[in-house]
């Protein structure tokens, strides 16, 4: 079983997770999805990590009670070869984790960089990443939870999965320093670079968990079962 530690610091923390339970049945990988709420929460044993979007500045102001994000850069520089996933404010996290520690990602960026939330948008992305294929799977909608959270349809209807592009959805999102960049991109909006991957530090500036296609959570979890199985 993969265990995937889910920061629930803000932003679309459920989708994340939906999106992550359907990118499992597609690959027949058993997961557990750990809510990260607090340090003692994070551990050894998590495989691997989500950092979801939100806004950043609330993000490091919701965790200092906890120390969350302490611990969770704390794990990332113990398991530097354990996958991570940061979009939108996740990838600010990575690229920016604070003074007193070094930058998981050689790129630099800036928050809200495209604009207020009405200047937010959707826009084809080209992806270069290498991502395993996944099996088809029903389509299906949850009922709310006891939060009344509505989970997002799920299923092969909705999913762009072998077209080339993918439905980047940008919300007041940030911008890499296009100069700045020193990793790998892997995802580009006409002649910008929108994803970079940083050895198993994968960031994005858009929100793959809002779109019904699963690719990069894919990616998560296959990298993370590589991890544990030692290849």
């Amino acid at each position: 079983m993969v265990r995937v530690g889910l920061a629930m610091l803000q932003g679309a923390r459920h989708e994340h997770a939906e999106a992550l339970r359907a990118a499992s049945k597609q690959l027949d990988i058993e997961i557990e999805v750990v809510e990260l709420r607090s340090a003692g929460e994070v551990d050894g044993h998590l495989d691997c990590l989500v950092l979801p979007g939100g806004e950043s500045t609330a993000m490091r102001k919701a965790s200092r009670s906890e120390s969350l994000l302490d611990a969770l850069f704390a794990w990332m520089e113990e398991h530097p070869k354990r996958p991570v996933l940061g979009t939108c404010a996740g990838a600010i996290l990575l690229a920016s984790p604070g003074e007193v520690r070094a930058p998981f990602l050689r790129a630099g960026i800036s928050r809200n960089a495209w604009g207020r939330q009405r200047e937010s948008f959707e826009a084809e992305v080209d992806i270069t990443l290498e991502i395993p294929a996944g099996s088809h799977i029903p389509s299906q909608i949850a009922k709310r939870d006891k939060f009344n959270h509505q989970p997002l349809p799920v299923g092969d209807g909705l999913s762009l999965e072998y077209n080339s592009t993918f439905p980047g959805v940008f919300i007041r999102a940030p911008r890499f320093d296009q100069s700045s960049i020193k990793c790998t991109p892997v995802a580009s909006l006409g002649d910008e670079t929108v994803g970079v991957l940083d050895g198993q530090r994968l960031a994005l500036t858009f929100h793959p968990e809002l779109t019904g296609d699963y690719r990069f959570h894919r990616w998560l979890l296959h990298q993370a079962n590589l991890a544990r199985r030692g290849m």
